[in-house]
């Protein structure tokens, strides 16, 4: 009878997998990053929309624009047909970057502005950083 060999990966075939790993994964992930915030910014697009219907629905119901974006969600005192909420939360009105949505009535741009400063919190701004708008 033969005695077993125990078989296991030697101390090399782990080192090469360890720097495989690390390779695909210094590779992989500055990807990834970058498409978390070209996410992030076209989830702020969509956000913006969503409260600009929300704004204009209850514009249309109540009669004026609302005086801040709070009123989407609870009804302002002594104000007749608000049919609200316009939104569920309170969290849609944070961008993705968890910052309030700025909003500006009467607008510079338009009847009103509605923007989010983007990744850096900023006014203005380029790439990521880019403030996204309901003007364009």
């Amino acid at each position: 009878m033969q005695p077993s060999r125990i078989q296991g990966f030697t101390l090399i075939e782990v080192i090469v997998v360890i720097v495989l790993v690390g390779l695909i994964v210094s590779y992989v992930a500055p990807q990834m990053l970058g498409r978390a915030d070209e996410a992030k910014q076209k989830a702020a697009e969509l956000q913006l929309q969503q409260v600009s219907n929300a704004i204009e629905v209850f514009q249309f119901e109540v009669g004026r624009y609302p005086k801040t974006l709070s009123e989407l969600i609870r009804k302002p005192e002594q104000t007749t047909g608000w049919q609200g909420p316009y939104l569920k939360q309170a969290r849609q009105l944070q961008d993705p970057w968890q910052r309030e949505l700025v909003y500006r009535y009467p607008g510079e741009h338009g009847t009103f502005d509605l923007f989010s400063l983007g990744a850096d919190g900023q006014p203005q701004g380029d790439g990521d950083a880019a403030d996204i708008t309901n003007w364009h």
